[in-house]
């Protein structure tokens, strides 16, 4: 089920030109370990004034924009929730446009899911994100990513969050990641 709605909307955000990869539990399930998710997260490397060629692709796959008024929501939030009515799977489609978004685009991974490559973000960048949230849950995430993928480029996601410290008031980004990656193999 999963499979197959990853597999249209990689095809059709491709062909509108929609620059993407997929976050969050997906991501999660593919670098990670088996888990309960219910939804498909979606970082578009696209400002708003792209919602009308986002909605383009919504109509094509059948999905149902969630909030009543799209616009206003997605201006307040920079996220357009929306369901696949047959399905009722959940996706979130997330503007961003910052610099290490459109690094972390470009560095996303091609997945074949049903002949279809879809973007997935590179373990480094989920993550960077799955820290960045802080929620307990997101934490462990982070550390099972780190566990199961030896290859990861740790100085990478250091430096990264270090920069993110740089910009906090909390500055536990970098402490959160270290206490992951020290116990690693």
């Amino acid at each position: 089920m999963f499979e197959e709605i990853l597999s249209r909307i990689a095809a059709s955000l491709t062909k509108h030109d929609l620059p993407y990869m997929i976050i969050g539990g997906q991501a999660v399930l593919l670098y990670g370990e088996p888990r309960l998710t219910r939804d498909i997260d979606i970082t578009l490397g696209v400002d708003i004034d792209q919602l009308d060629r986002l909605l383009a692709v919504i109509q094509e796959l059948s999905l149902k924009p969630l909030p009543g008024d799209t616009e206003a929501f997605v201006r307040e939030t920079m996220v357009l929730p929306a369901q696949d009515e047959k399905t009722g799977i959940r996706v979130d489609f997330i503007f961003s446009f910052t610099p290490y978004e459109t690094r972390a685009i470009e560095r996303a991974r091609n997945i074949k899911i049903l002949d279809q490559d879809v973007c997935f973000a590179s373990p480094e960048d989920i993550v960077i994100h799955k820290i960045f949230s802080g929620r307990p849950r997101d934490i462990e995430d982070a550390r099972i990513i780190v566990l199961k993928n030896p290859g990861m480029d740790l100085d990478y996601v250091g430096d990264l969050l270090k920069e993110f410290d740089l910009l906090s008031d909390e500055k536990t980004f970098l402490r959160t990641f270290e206490s992951l990656s020290k116990n690693k193999p």
